[in-house]
């Protein structure tokens, strides 16, 4: 990159020096024809004048040689810039195509890891709903049972009442059997008097 930098330096120069020269020549036509004319001589300004032409054909010469020249080094440059804009878009046009392949290649990866995600909550939701069954039928089971242990609770309150009960009748016929056994004891030791 820095000898085209220097080239048309180098160029701009030359032409500097070109068209100087060219101008140059002009001049020294000029003022020979005017030195000519102020002389005054026939032959002096037919020499001039010839002088002259042939300074301004050299003088354009040396213009259109300059034209010529700068046409080809801007051509040239032309050239040198579209290839590098040609290596710069397939520089580019490469990266863009790794980089599209790489986000094909993410976009892969999250759709598939999506895909996964959505399967592994579908099983986790089918896990719930199996659960919830579960839960439900415990539930209902705990449920039952507690009535049921509900239900045995009062028929053991009952069957302690009745047991209860039992104890006071059972103690009230040993009260009475205690006190029949004491009145038959009474009796009989009454008969016994009675036959003594």
């Amino acid at each position: 990159m820095a000898s085209p930098n220097a080239r048309p330096v180098m160029r701009r120069r030359q032409r500097t020096t070109r068209v100087t020269v060219a101008v140059v020549l002009i001049m020294i036509a000029t003022l020979a024809v005017l030195g000519a004319l102020v002389g005054g001589s026939s032959v002096l300004v037919a020499v001039s004048a010839v002088t002259a032409v042939i300074l301004g054909a050299v003088a354009t010469k040396i213009t259109h040689s300059e034209l010529l020249q700068s046409r080809r080094d801007a051509a040239r440059d032309r050239a040198e810039q579209a290839q590098a804009y040609r290596k710069l878009d397939e520089t580019r046009s490469e990266e863009n195509a790794e980089f599209a392949r790489t986000m094909t290649e993410r976009i892969a990866a999250r759709q598939k890891l999506i895909h996964e995600l959505e399967g592994e909550l579908a099983g986790a939701q089918r896990q719930v709903a199996e659960t919830r069954l579960k839960l439900g039928s415990e539930s209902r089971r705990a449920d039952q049972a507690e009535r049921r242990l509900g239900e045995e609770s009062t028929r053991l309150e009952e069957a302690e009442s009745r047991a209860a009960d039992a104890i006071v009748s059972v103690a009230e016929l040993e009260q009475e059997v205690v006190d029949l056994k004491a009145e038959l004891a009474a009796w009989e030791q009454v008969q016994v008097r009675k036959r003594a």
